[in-house]
């Protein structure tokens, strides 16, 4: 049986599902595959959640994602929203949930790293929930 792939989404996918992606991989991926895309694509990933990521985690998203649209998903069975200040993506899934995370972009280290861990949380929560077949 195949792992459930699960799709981080927010608009841009350059700060909030990036993160999420990466935490996915590195705390979760015996139990699930982790993706992130968006509606819209920026050029590169927010470079203070690259900065912060690294020093955090050790994990340079820079390596192995960048920003990529909704289209360029596998199927997907399981849709985290991140929390979108404006119409939130949709995609085909078996289960959707919304995070609710406000977006750090502009802000103060301190906001990148309350993110970082609430989605570090949560990432650990999901794991467990499908784990234990109770979502996916």
């Amino acid at each position: 049986m195949r792992k459930p792939n699960v799709a981080f989404v927010c608009v841009h996918n350059s700060c909030r599902s990036q993160m999420a992606e990466a935490l996915g991989k590195k705390l979760a991926s015996d139990v699930f595959e982790s993706h992130s895309a968006g509606t819209e694509t920026k050029p590169r990933i927010n470079q203070d959640a690259v900065r912060l990521m690294k020093q955090v985690h050790g994990i340079d998203m820079e390596k192995t994602q960048y920003s990529k649209l909704l289209s360029e998903l596998p199927e997907i069975d399981i849709v985290i929203t991140m929390g979108c200040n404006v119409q939130c993506p949709f995609l085909p899934c078996r289960h959707r949930e919304d995070w609710g995370l406000d977006d750090p972009s502009g802000k103060e280290d301190e906001a990148f790293l309350d993110t970082m861990q609430r989605i570090e949380a949560k990432i650990l929560d999901l794991n467990r929930r499908i784990a234990e077949g109770s979502i996916g």
